[in-house]
């Protein structure tokens, strides 16, 4: 059931997002057909769960922070349809095992590394918690650039704005060979500033202007 309801929304953002946003992708190529992928997202807006899924044809489980739908039934709803609460303060053994067991079981799973919202749609600091995300289940990274959802829906907004949306997707990375060259701490924001930095360069900015701390 879980999985109709999914298509429905689907269908439903591709075709408000076309009629209202003008939305288009690129690079969609780069997202594997099968097996487990994570795409990393800038994070400007609400709108960017529903924009990026309705991009990719394959079904996406999304790691978001558990407070962010206060209320139990429509938090039970969302967790059916691949949302993964995940508690920010600390690190979540639960939320990120869970997200590595989809990555192993071969699901595409969505993260934003920044963590929270920009408040100025600048690309934040990336958090180290990616990095640990990626050495555990040693996976694919997909970089992803959500351009003008910040203008369609930014923080405090209550209603859409019609405004052109484009999401691009980078080649994949691997980080394999830095998993054995690199361990704790230091390889987590190893991974972490690099794929901040390759979503920077889909943004088309110079890597070197995105905060590394």
């Amino acid at each position: 059931m879980s999985t109709v309801v999914y298509g429905i929304l689907w269908v439903l953002s591709r075709v408000v997002g076309r009629v209202f946003l003008h939305y288009r992708t690129r690079g969609v190529e780069h997202v594997p057909a099968t097996g487990g992928v994570l795409l990393a997202a800038n994070h400007a807006s609400y709108a960017d769960i529903p924009l990026l899924g309705c991009g990719v044809r394959r079904r996406l489980f999304y790691l978001g922070r558990a407070n962010l739908f206060p209320y139990p039934l429509l938090g039970r709803i969302l967790r059916s349809l691949g949302w993964i609460p995940l508690k920010t303060e600390r690190w979540d053994r639960k939320a990120f095992g869970s997200a590595v067991a989809l990555l192993k079981a071969g699901k595409a799973v969505v993260i934003f590394p920044e963590g929270t919202r920009t408040t100025d749609g600048m690309l934040q600091p990336g958090k180290p918690g990616i990095g640990r995300l990626v050495a555990e289940a040693q996976c694919p990274v997909v970089p992803v650039y959500l351009r003008g959802t910040y203008q369609v829906l930014p923080m405090g907004a209550s209603w859409l704005r019609r405004h052109p949306v484009e999401v691009s997707f980078g080649e994949s990375m691997d980080f394999r060979e830095e998993c054995r060259h690199y361990q704790g701490k230091e390889l987590y924001q190893h991974i972490s500033q690099t794929i901040m930095a390759r979503i920077g360069e889909l943004r088309g900015v110079d890597h070197s202007s995105i905060p590394t701390t």
